[in-house]
């Protein structure tokens, strides 16, 4: 009976409680009642005396709290002062991008870690290592990336081109924004992944067959994104045409025309960070001349840094923006190309996020060729390194 009690409340109750339980269980059964509560709960017969020693004095730790103030254990970092500081020493050689700003990343594993701070005599686990890294905003995600496919040998460097690129242009007070398009989405009532609370018994009622066969009449959407870095800020234009460099650059004049000027009314150059493909791949010659278009009509000179091949999901917008998205609208069937810019639209995260979403009914025809004359015209400067992903186009004129 004992035992059946502990498994029904051991999830329900915290520390504390589950201790006083165990006393009162223990002090109900008289002689040996502390004893009998240990073997069929597990809790320790010390933790129940201590439970007992509370009930009899009426201790409280106080209103809203399981320990007394000052108890538990200490942090790692306030036991060894010197922790923090030699994680961060250590992992300044191996991070991906700069290590000061504002993109970061590291390489290491946690069990790597923890063993080459063990040889600098700190006494610390590879799970304890995961809270000081996130407590000096590193991110691990860089593992899982490296074990797929081939790496270029300039990846790292191009990442920290990257960070030096991005944090001169906040540091100038100039915008800097992250961009891709989203995966297309089916629009009708179709399923959509993941689950969401609702009534018992009644789901969203949706096709039985979810694989890719697009409504005829509503077809497919693509969402572009641009991701504003400084402001913490998404613009999302929802497309139904083709996603071309066409669709990707007027996503970026809308983001302009709708926020960017009157945020950075100042501004002279736009850095912008994408992917090595797609509609806004490095080889892409059609995207070099929308820019230089853009370039044009806004006085401003587009900064691009590429990532390099197999690396796209660094780019800050997938981690900052499109995976709140899906988030926001799991289990929801997009019924509707509104309903999907509404959903965008509601998109928010404690860290402040908000989102600006419209539909782009506009047509964008794939296959325009641009000749050799015309992308020669071009007011396009290469970087030092790696100029194929790393480019000015400044306004012609200037």
């Amino acid at each position: 009976m004992i035992g059946g009690k502990f498994r029904l409340l051991a999830g329900q109750l915290d520390e504390r409680a589950l201790r006083l339980w165990a006393a009162a269980e223990a002090q109900s059964r008289g002689r040996g009642g502390t004893a009998a509560v240990a073997r069929a709960t597990g809790i320790a017969e010390s933790t129940i005396r201590r439970g007992r020693n509370e009930l009899a004095s009426g201790e409280s730790p106080g209103p809203g709290r399981v320990r007394r103030p000052g108890a538990g254990r200490r942090r790692l970092a306030d036991k060894d002062p010197a922790l923090l500081g030699d994680l961060e020493r250590l992992l300044e050689g191996e991070s991906r991008g700069d290590p000061e700003q504002p993109l970061l990343w590291t390489a290491k594993s946690l069990r790597k870690l923890a063993a080459e701070l063990g040889e600098q005599g700190h006494e610390i686990s590879a799970r304890s290592v995961a809270p000081l890294l996130r407590q000096l905003g590193y991110s691990l995600q860089a593992n899982a990336k490296t074990r797929e496919g081939a790496s270029h040998p300039d990846r790292d460097a191009q990442f920290r081109h990257i960070n030096t690129a991005v944090k001169s242009a906040l540091d100038a007070g100039e915008p800097a924004i992250s961009v891709d398009t989203k995966k297309k989405e089916l629009v009708g009532d179709f399923k959509n992944a993941g689950r969401e609370l609702a009534r018992k018994g009644e789901p969203a009622k949706v096709r039985t067959h979810d694989f890719p066969d697009p409504d005829p009449e509503l077809g497919k959407a693509a969402p572009y994104g641009v991701y504003d870095i400084t402001d913490d800020v998404g613009w999302v234009n929802l497309g139904i045409d083709n996603d071309t460099a066409q669709f990707a650059v007027e996503s970026i004049r809308g983001w302009w025309q709708g926020l960017g000027r009157e945020r950075y009314p100042e501004a002279t150059t736009l850095t912008l960070t994408a992917d090595c493909g797609g509609s806004n791949g490095n080889r892409t010659r059609l995207w070099k001349t929308e820019l230089q278009a853009l370039a044009d009509e806004t006085g401003l000179a587009m900064h691009v840094c590429h990532f390099p091949p197999g690396t796209s999901k660094w780019n800050r917008i997938e981690h900052r923006l499109f995976s709140f998205i899906s988030m926001n609208w799991r289990a929801k069937p997009l019924v509707s190309r509104q309903s999907i810019v509404n959903l965008i639209a509601a998109t928010t995260t404690r860290s402040g996020l908000t989102v600006h979403a419209r539909l782009d009914e506009r047509s964008y025809p794939k296959g325009i060729k641009i000749t050799d004359a015309q992308l020669a015209a071009l007011n396009l400067t290469g970087d030092a390194f790696h100029p194929e992903w790393n480019y000015t186009i400044n306004p012609r004129g200037n």
